[in-house]
C-alpha cells in the first residue's frame, strides 16, 4: 500500500466481523422480520456496530469478515478447521443483509478470498502503527491477544472487556509478544489446531514463566517431568507446524481491496435512505423511527455524519441554593408532567436514605439536589429536611403528575420520610413492560434501544466491585450529570413509549387499568410486610439439620462410602460406573446426567437417588428460608418485607425476591410447615382468598368450548366430568384412578403437553396416551380448535393476547424446527391462560384495596402469591371480609363460565390455606 503522510495519531478502528456473526447469533433470540426471515444476527451486528462507532471515536474503520472457501493455511495444513461445523442455515440468510447493513452504516468492508479476516485485521494493525497511528481492535478471538502493542488495544464488545499490554497479562498470565508460543501449546479447538495433549493454560503458562518461549521450552523438553512431559515431547514434531497455524499473518498482499488507509477506509456517515429500507424490510421499527426522526429534524440527508441517534442539548443544572430550588418548585408546579428521581444509599427500599433527588420537566434540561453527600470534599448543600419540607405538598398532591422508571422504589423511600407521593402518573419501567415484555426494561437498555442514547452507568460515577463506592461518596459534579441525566432520560423515554401505547386501547387499557394500579398496591403490601415467628423457624432450622445428617449417612451407606451429595460428578460416577444405574439422558458434553428430572425417574426404582431428592429439597428449605428468614426480619417494622417484582414474567406474572415468597412448596409436610411460621398478629387472623382452577376456567372461556362451559356452569367436578368423557362412563362411575388421568390430562394440554410427556407422567405406554389425548379433543373440539388457530395466529403475529388485550411477545415461534420453536408454540397455548389469571390477580388485589380503603377498615392485604391473595384481618371484621372477597374477586370481569374463589382463615397461613 502507498505511503500515507498525515495519520499521526489518527485512530483506525476494526471490528472482525466473522468474530460477532456468530456471536450475534447465538446471542439473539431468534427474532423474524415481517416475512418470517431471521433477523437476529442482523440486529446484534447493527446494535454492536452503531454502539462501536459511538464509544470509539474513529477518523478511519473497517468491518472485516472471512471470504467463503479455503485459506492459504489449508495448504500447510489440510485438517485446518476441518471439524468446525458448517454455518447454521439461518446464519447463512442473514450474511448477504447484514453485509448490506455494514455498508449502510458508514464502514467499509473488506472480505479478501484466501485470506482470513484476523491477517487482514493483522495486516493493517501493521501498517496503521507504522504510520504513528493508534488501533482500536473489537473481537471476540483470543488469537488477536497477539497483536497487542502500545499503540493496538482490543475491545470485546459483547462482554465490555478491554485488552492492552497489562489486560493481556493479566488476562493470559503472559504478554502479547508470547502470545502465539501460548496458543501453540495448548492448542485450539476449533480450528483443529492440536497443541500438547493436557497442557492446559496454568501448564502453558509455568512452561513459558520458566523458559521464556517456546523454542526454550523445545531446547529442555527432556528436563519436563511426568505424563505432560512425554505429551510433549510426542508433540515436538508438530509445534512449528502449530506455530505457523496460529501466528497471524501482519504482511498479507491487500492489493486491489485498498489503496491505503488513507484512502480505502474512512469512516462514513450512514446512509439514511439505506438504513430506512433495510429496516423496514427487516422489521426495526424503533431503528426505523429514529431515521424517520433524523429526517424530520435535519431534512433530507447531506454528507455530514449523523450520530447514532437525534439527541438533545444537554442543559443540567445543580441545585444548592435556595433560590435555585424556589425556580424549580415554580417549574414543576407549572409543569403538565414532572419527571422525578431519587438517588440513595441502598436498594433495599426499607432501609435507603436519600442522597439526592433529580427533576426534569422538559427534555435535555434537569436539576439534581444534592442532599446527603459526604465525604472531605462534601459539597454545599441544602439541608435535607428543610428541602423535603419544601417539596413535601408538591409530592402529596395527585394534581401535579409525575414519572418516572420504578416509581414504586421512589415511594417506599420517601415513605421512610413520612412523605406519601400522590399524583404517580406514569412509570417508564411499565410502559416498556407492556409494550415488550419480552425485552429488558432496565433504564440504560430502553434509552439505548427506543432513544439511541448511552447513558452514564452506576459503575461510571461510583466504581465496580469491590472498589465500589456509595453514592454518597460520589463527587459532586460526577454524581449530578448521572442522576439529571436520569431524570431527563426517562422523561424522554416516556415521551417516545406512550404514544405508541396510547394508540392501541388494548394495550392502554392493560397499562392505565391494571399496571399502574397495580404498583400502588404491591407499594402498600411491601410497605406492611409479613409477621414472621422466627423462632419457630429457627427450630425447624434445626430438626432439618439433624434429618440431612441422617440422610447423608444414608447416603454414604448406599453408595459404599463417602462422596459429595452436591456433587454432579460425583454422583454420576456412584450411579453409573459404581451401581451401574441405567442412563436416562446425557448431558450436552454426553455425560449421563443427574439433573432433578434423572433422579425423579431413577427414584421410582433406587433408593439412593430418593434420598438424594430428599436431601436436595430439605438443603434448599433450611437455606432459603429457615436459616433466612428470620435474619430477614426488620428491625424497625418486626416484619418481613419482600419486593414484588412487576415487570419480570413475560405472561404478566409477579415475582417475589429477598425474600422469595412464592417458592415454599406446598406438597411437602416441611414446607407447609415452613407456612406455619406465617403468622396473625393477636387479635387478628390471616385470611387465604384462592381462584379455584383459574387456567381451565379461562381456557373454557377462550375456547368456548360448549362442554367445557357446561361443567364450570353446573358446578361440576371438572376433572371427574373430563374423565367421564374421555372414558365413556357415567360422573358416578368415574374411579379415582381415571380421575387422577383426566386431571393429568386438563392440566397438561394447557401446558402443551404431547403424548409423550402425558405418557411419562402417567407411566403409561405412548400409544395409550395419544389415544387419551385423541379422545379428549374428540369430547372438546373447541379446545382443539383453539390451539390450532392460536398457533397460527401466533405465528403470523409473533405475539398472543390476554382476554385483557395484554401482549405476550413469542419471539423464537417462527424459528427453526428445534426445541425452542416446540417451547414457543407450547408457550403460545398457555401465555394467554397464564396471562389472563394473572390480569385477573392483579384486577382483583385493586379491587380489594379499594374496598379496604372505601371502607375505611382494618384490614391489610399482606401477601399475593399466583392465584392466591392474604390479608391480614381484625377478628372483628373477620365474617364481613370473609363476605366480601370472593364477591370481589369474582366481580372483576365477566368470563362465559362462573369465577370461585375460595376463602380460609386461620392463626397462620398454613392454616388458613
Amino acid at each position: 500500500m502507498p505511503e500515507e503522510r498525515s495519520l499521526e495519531g489518527k485512530t483506525l478502528l476494526l471490528v472482525d466481523g466473522s468474530s460477532y456473526l456468530y456471536r450475534a447469533y447465538h446471542a439473539m433470540p431468534d427474532l423474524r422480520g415481517p416475512e418470517g426471515g431471521p433477523t437476529g444476527a442482523l440486529y446484534g451486528m447493527i446494535n454492536m456496530l452503531r454502539r462501536m462507532r459511538k464509544e470509539v471515536t474513529a477518523e478511519y474503520s473497517a468491518c472485516v469478515f472471512d471470504a467463503k472457501g479455503k485459506t492459504f493455511r489449508d495448504d500447510w495444513y489440510p485438517e485446518y478447521k476441518a471439524n468446525r461445523p458448517s454455518m447454521p442455515e439461518d446464519l447463512a440468510r442473514q450474511i448477504e443483509p447484514i453485509h448490506v447493513a455494514v455498508r449502510a452504516l458508514g464502514w467499509p468492508l473488506l472480505m479478501i478470498d484466501r485470506v482470513e479476516a484476523d491477517d487482514v485485521i493483522g495486516t493493517l494493525c501493521t501498517e496503521a502503527e507504522k504510520l504513528g497511528m493508534n488501533v482500536v481492535v473489537s473481537t471476540g478471538d483470543k488469537d488477536l491477544a497477539q497483536l497487542v502493542s502500545n499503540r493496538v488495544t482490543l475491545v470485546n464488545t459483547m462482554t465490555n472487556e478491554t485488552l492492552d499490554r497489562d489486560g493481556v497479562v493479566a488476562k493470559f498470565g503472559v504478554p502479547p509478544e508470547r502470545i502465539i508460543d501460548y496458543l501453540s501449546l495448548i492448542g485450539d479447538t476449533v480450528d483443529n489446531v492440536p497443541g500438547v495433549e493436557k497442557c492446559g493454560p496454568k501448564t502453558a503458562v509455568k512452561w513459558l514463566t520458566q523458559y521464556e518461549s517456546l523454542d526454550g521450552i523445545v531446547e529442555h523438553a527432556s528436563e519436563i517431568k511426568g505424563a505432560v512431559g512425554d505429551n510433549l515431547r510426542r508433540a515436538l514434531d508438530f509445534l512449528p507446524m502449530a506455530r505457523k497455524l496460529v501466528t497471524v499473518e501482519r504482511h498479507c498482499d491487500l492489493t486491489g481491496h485498498i489503496v491505503s488507509i488513507e484512502e480505502s477506509l474512512p469512516s462514513l456517515p450512514e446512509s439514511r435512505e439505506e438504513l430506512r429500507d433495510l429496516f423496514t424490510r427487516h422489521g426495526f421499527k424503533t431503528w426505523l423511527r429514529e431515521v424517520e426522526i433524523a429526517d424530520a429534524v435535519e431534512g433530507p440527508e447531506t454528507d455530514v455524519p449523523p450520530a447514532l441517534s437525534v439527541d438533545h442539548e444537554r442543559h443540567y443544572e445543580t441545585v444548592q441554593t435556595w433560590e435555585q430550588l424556589d425556580a424549580w418548585l415554580d417549574k414543576i408546579n407549572a409543569a403538565e408532567m414532572t419527571s422525578f428521581d431519587s438517588e440513595t444509599t441502598s436498594l433495599d427500599p426499607m432501609i435507603a436514605r436519600i442522597v439526592g433527588l433529580s427533576l426534569s420537566v422538559e427534555a435535555g434540561r434537569a436539576a439534581y439536589v444534592p442532599l446527603a453527600h459526604r465525604g472531605p470534599d462534601a459539597p454545599v448543600q441544602l439541608p435535607l429536611d428543610e428541602v423535603l419540607a419544601k417539596l413535601k405538598p408538591w409530592l402529596e398532591s395527585a394534581d401535579h403528575k409525575k414519572v418516572g422508571q420504578h416509581l414504586k422504589y421512589d415511594e417506599q423511600v420517601l415513605a421512610n420520610y413520612g412523605i406519601e407521593m400522590r399524583g404517580v402518573e406514569h412509570d417508564t419501567l411499565l410502559e416498556s413492560y407492556v409494550l415488550e415484555s419480552h425485552r429488558t426494561h432496565d433504564m440504560d437498555s430502553l434509552a439505548l434501544r427506543h432513544l439511541g442514547v448511552k447513558t452514564i452507568k452506576y459503575e461510571d460515577v461510583a466504581g465496580k466491585g469491590a472498589q465500589q463506592i456509595g453514592f454518597d461518596e460520589v463527587a459532586l459534579d460526577k454524581a449530578a450529570e448521572y442522576a439529571a441525566e436520569d431524570a431527563d432520560i426517562t422523561l424522554r423515554l416516556h415521551q417516545a413509549l406512550y404514544p405508541q401505547i396510547a394508540a392501541e386501547k388494548s394495550l392502554d387499557h392493560v397499562y392505565r387499568e391494571i399496571e399502574v394500579p397495580t404498583s400502588r398496591v404491591l407499594r402498600k403490601m411491601e410497605r406492611t410486610g409479613v409477621l414472621i415467628d422466627a423462632e419457630k423457624l429457627r427450630q425447624q432450622s434445626s430438626e432439618i439439620a439433624t434429618r440431612l445428617i441422617e440422610l447423608e449417612g444414608k447416603a454414604y451407606e448406599l453408595a459404599g462410602g463417602e462422596f459429595n451429595l452436591g456433587s454432579p460428578k460425583q454422583i454420576g460416577q456412584i450411579f453409573f460406573e459404581k451401581l451401574e444405574l441405567p442412563v436416562i439422558k446425557k448431558t450436552p458434553s454426553g455425560a449421563p446426567s443427574t439433573d432433578e428430572e434423572v433422579l425423579q425417574k431413577l427414584a421410582e426404582d433406587y433408593p439412593l437417588p430418593k434420598i438424594l431428592l430428599e436431601h436436595r429439597g430439605l438443603s434448599k428449605l433450611k437455606s432459603t428460608y429457615t436459616d433466612k428468614l428470620p435474619r430477614m426480619v426488620n428491625p424497625q417494622t418486626g416484619r418481613v418485607h419482600t419486593n414484588y417484582a412487576q415487570a419480570v414474567a413475560v405472561t404478566g406474572r409477579l415475582a417475589s425476591n429477598d425474600p422469595n415468597l412464592q417458592n415454599i412448596p406446598v406438597r411437602t409436610v416441611e414446607g407447609r410447615r415452613i407456612r406455619e411460621a406465617f403468622i396473625a398478629p393477636p387479635g387478628h387472623k390471616l385470611v387465604s382468598a384462592d381462584y379455584s382452577q383459574i387456567e381451565l376456567r379461562i381456557m373454557a372461556h377462550i375456547s368456548g368450548d360448549e362442554s367445557l362451559m357446561r361443567a364450570f356452569s353446573q358446578g361440576e367436578d371438572i376433572h371427574r366430568a373430563t374423565a367421564s368423557e374421555i372414558f365413556n362412563v357415567t360422573p358416578l362411575e368415574v374411579s379415582s384412578d381415571q380421575r387422577r388421568v383426566a386431571k393429568v390430562i386438563n392440566f397438561g394440554l394447557i401446558y402443551g403437553m404431547s403424548a409423550f410427556g402425558l405418557a411419562s407422567n402417567l407411566g403409561i405406554t405412548r400409544d395409550a396416551a395419544k389415544m387419551y389425548i385423541d379422545r379428549y379433543f374428540a369430547r372438546y373440539p373447541g379446545v382443539a380448535r383453539y390451539m390450532d388457530e392460536t398457533r397460527l395466529s401466533a405465528k403470523a403475529k409473533g405475539y398472543v393476547e390476554t382476554v385483557f388485550g395484554r401482549r405476550l411477545w413469542l419471539p423464537e415461534i417462527n424459528g427453526g424446527n428445534g426445541p425452542r420453536r416446540q417451547a414457543a408454540e407450547r408457550a403460545a397455548i398457555n401465555a394467554p391462560m397464564q396471562g389472563t389469571a394473572a390480569d385477573l390477580i392483579k384486577m382483583s388485589m385493586i379491587a380489594v384495596q379499594n374496598w379496604i380503603e372505601d371502607s375505611k377498615i382494618g384490614t391489610r392485604m399482606i401477601m399475593q402469591v399466583h392465584d392466591e391473595l392474604i390479608l391480614e384481618v381484625p377478628d372483628a371484621e373477620l365474617s364481613e371480609v370473609r363476605k366480601h372477597l370472593p364477591e370481589l374477586m369474582c366481580g372483576v370481569a365477566a368470563l362465559k363460565v362462573p369465577l370461585v374463589a375460595e376463602v380460609g382463615a386461620g392463626l397462620n397461613w398454613e392454616e388458613a390455606h
